[in-house]
Order: C-alpha cells, then structure tokens, then sequence
C-alpha cells in the first residue's frame, strides 16, 4: 500500500516520515539515509561551529542523496547568533527548514522570500496557529512523550495531535512516543499527516556519531527510565534517568534558576554522553526507549515500519 499524504506533496517524498533534529548527532550520513529510506531527513544546524561548516555538511548530504532533505534550526536559548547559518541554507536551496524552540519569527523573517518549505515544532494550540499565521507551510505537534525539548503543559500526542488538527488548516505532523508502525498508523488514525522520529533514528545504524553506549541503553531502557530535566527554567526536556539527571532535578529544586543549572544542561554534558558513554552527562530519550530494542538501518526501520502500519489498515479494511 503505498502513502501519499499532504506531507508526502508537500515535501515530494515517499513516506511521510520525518526524522528529527538530534542536537550533536543528525548529520549528513543519517540526513542522507532518512531521505535515500523514503523519509525526510535532516541537518542540525546549530550543533556546528560555524555557517561554513553547515554549508559543508549541507553539501555533503547532497553527495550521499538526491533525495529532498531539511536543516533544523533548534534556535532554543539561541536568542540570536543563528542569522548567518539561515542565510546559508537558504543559498543552499535546501528544500526543507524546520524551526524549533523559542520564537519562530525571527528566523521566518529571515526565510521571507526563500523557496524552501517550512515546518514549525508546536506543543499546543496556540502555538500551531500561530505558526500557521507566520507562514509555516506544516506544524510538527509534539506529546509530552517526546524527547528533547518539550511543551510546558504535558499534553499527550493521543489527545494533543487531534486538537491541532482540528484548530489549523495546514498539515499536521505527529511526534512524541512514535517508533514502530503501531504509533505510525495511530498518528494517521488521529489525522496527522505524517510522523516525527527523534529517539528511533538515534538506534539506527547510520546515527554514527551516537556511541554505542547510548543506543544500548536506549535498548535497555523500559518507558519509566526517562525524566523530565529543566522544567523550573520553562524549558523542560525528557532525557535519560540517571544519578546525573537527579543532580540536576535536584539543583532544580532548591535553586531554580538557568545560571545555577547552565553547566549542568550545558551542550558539553549532553556531548559527554552521547559521544563518550560518560555518566556524568544527559542523553534525550523519549519514553518510546520501551519500545526500541534493536539497531537496525535505517532503511529496514522504514520499511517494516511502513509494513506494520499497511498490515493495520488492511486488518481493519476487512472487517
């Protein structure tokens, strides 16, 4: 069976699969094989060190694919400084730009004229018809689920992605606790268009520059072994539970503020995880970790994913 979703026009591509950002680790080899896989892959912008180095990776996806691919700009704490790095993308004809975290109008008022298409991440209503108004041309919902960054308000992807769906008239992408065909098909079902992946794609084969020590924990992990770091600062985070985690939940608790948590949530504590296997560091996970128990490619991902949720329609098209 094959998909075709408003996604899948909008984007020209096969499946409408989408991988996320990935501080640190979504590169030109994961991009690449997300988007050779049939999905949309993506470049972290604001991981490298400077707007070259993103025109070099940019043009190193573009060796490995011939496929449409994005560039995420998790802008974040970034209240400003990403400007030279939007330019690039934009010289690059990239045909995707995602925006997530912080305030999207800064960078769409740098993409007013650019021909890419541009996905804004959302937690919530509001922030989706907001998007809408800026000119997103989709909005990506994330469930408090999810890994990484997420909204304030713990709202599931089961009651929240249908809620945007029903307030906004561009597409909708669903992401926050999906990693097989099951919750492909359920985002489908609640009228997503299409679906996010950020913790699956770290347990791929192509995900290189995540240690293995990460994606063996993410195997070993169940859906309870994640916590929520960062929420006193109003930018609450799922990650990994470990005695690191606890440190900073309880620094959190006593002194509540982003200078005495900085070097504790700093980008060198995540990159001692994933890249080293260090203790003393943070890994994002969302609570799909109960749900991966193995690495494949991402190829095979894909695909038993799109066979999974094919099996489902076609089981219920029979009754």
């Amino acid at each position: 069976m094959m998909m075709k979703t408003a996604i899948t026009d909008l984007f020209g591509i096969e499946k409408p699969i989408i991988q996320g950002g990935l501080a640190y680790l979504a590169y030109a080899e994961l991009a690449a094989a997300v988007s050779n896989a049939g999905g949309l892959g993506q470049v972290t912008a604001l991981s490298l060190p400077s707007p070259e180095a993103l025109r070099d990776e940019i043009n190193k996806t573009k060796t490995r694919t011939n496929k449409p691919f994005g560039v995420n700009f998790a802008i974040g704490m970034h209240g400003s400084g990403y400007e030279d790095f939007v330019r690039v993308a934009v010289e690059e004809n990239v045909p995707v730009i995602s925006i997530t975290g912080g305030n999207p109008a800064p960078v769409m008022a740098l993409l007013k004229g650019a021909k890419c298409k541009i996905i804004i991440l959302t937690a919530g209503v509001r922030q989706a018809q907001k998007a809408e108004e800026l000119g997103a041309h989709a909005v990506i919902v994330v469930g408090q689920e999810g890994g990484g960054h997420l909204g304030r308000e713990d709202l599931g992807t089961m009651v929240l992605t249908p809620r945007v769906v029903d307030c906004v008239s561009i597409p909708v992408i669903a992401s926050g606790g999906i990693g097989d065909g099951r919750g492909y098909a359920a985002a489908l079902a609640l009228g997503a268009q299409g679906i996010e992946m950020g913790t699956r794609f770290i347990n791929t084969v192509e995900c290189v520059h995540a240690a293995s020590s990460y994606k063996e924990q993410i195997v070993a992990a169940n859906e309870s072994d994640t916590v929520v770091i960062k929420r006193s600062i109003g930018g609450p985070a799922r990650v990994l539970h470990n005695d690191y985690a606890d440190e900073i939940i309880e620094i959190e608790e006593k002194t509540p503020t982003y200078d005495a948590l900085r070097e504790h949530i700093s980008g060198e504590a995540n990159k001692r995880l994933i890249y080293e296997g260090r203790e003393d560091g943070i890994g994002f996970a969302g609570q799909i970790v109960g749900l991966i128990d193995d690495i494949p490619t991402v190829a095979d991902l894909l695909q038993r994913m799109t066979r999974e949720k094919d099996a489902i329609f076609q089981k219920f098209s029979e009754k």
